[in-house]
């Protein structure tokens, strides 16, 4: 009968870590490089040094860097559909929840830069990473067009307009000025231009309405209104 696989330890000495401890530091340091390292720049052997693991531990956990990266994605587009939740679950004014939903974004792409940085930067030459990515994002579309498809107000403004062609549109626009945001590239580094941008950008769109400087300040928008 073949022997039970057990997860190789940690190259420290003293106390052995638990299988849960050693792959999030596999995890944590990934993620940690990735704030000022290029994902096609960083090696396995980085990932090992800084995590201080085995090169068996590791691939007990993980084939390949991707799937590090892969989980790390994963993780944080997780926390980026908590923070859609408010609108696509219709908890309060759909403006003001897209608002909050933007905002919660902006924050997510802040403290995720190196690791969706990585990710927007590799799907396009790595088909395991591309599957990844286009699946994550669909996730949201797919959220989105639900979304559209239950607020008479936005049905009636897209008219016979295609939902999911919509969602997709404006999913794909907040990733892209996340990312240029996070790569520091004007006017999207300036944090109040990104909101305002995406929020006018998904409420002109689907509900006519705008939201100016002087209201974001306060927190305030125009209810959804149908009509052009």
């Amino acid at each position: 009968m073949p022997a039970k696989r057990t997860a190789p330890s940690a190259r420290r000495s003293g106390p052995q870590p638990t299988p849960a401890e050693l792959r999030e530091r596999i995890l944590s340091a990934t993620r940690e490089l990735l704030r000022g390292r290029r994902f096609d720049d960083l090696s396995v052997a980085d990932v090992l040094a800084a995590a201080g693991v085995s090169r068996a531990s590791f691939y007990f956990y993980f084939p390949s860097k991707q799937a590090v990266l892969g989980e790390l994605v994963r993780d944080a587009v997780a926390q980026g559909q908590q923070a859609a939740r408010p609108w696509i679950a219709q908890e309060k004014d759909p403006i003001a929840a897209l608002r909050a939903g933007v905002s919660d974004g902006a924050r997510l792409w802040r403290e995720n830069a190196g690791v969706l940085m990585a990710i927007v930067e590799s799907w396009g030459s790595d088909e395991g990473l591309r599957d990844l990515w286009l699946e994550q994002m669909d996730t949201f579309t797919e959220a989105a067009a639900a979304r559209i498809n239950a607020d008479p107000h936005a049905r009636e403004r897209l008219g016979s307009m295609d939902v999911r062609a919509v969602a997709a549109s404006l999913t794909w626009m907040g990733e892209r000025l996340y990312y240029l945001a996070a790569a520091g590239v004007p006017p999207f580094d300036d944090e109040r231009v990104l909101i305002d941008t995406l929020t006018n950008a998904w409420t002109s769109a689907l509900y006519g309405a705008t939201v100016t400087r002087a209201e974001a300040v306060r927190g305030r928008a125009d209810k959804p209104r149908s009509g052009t």
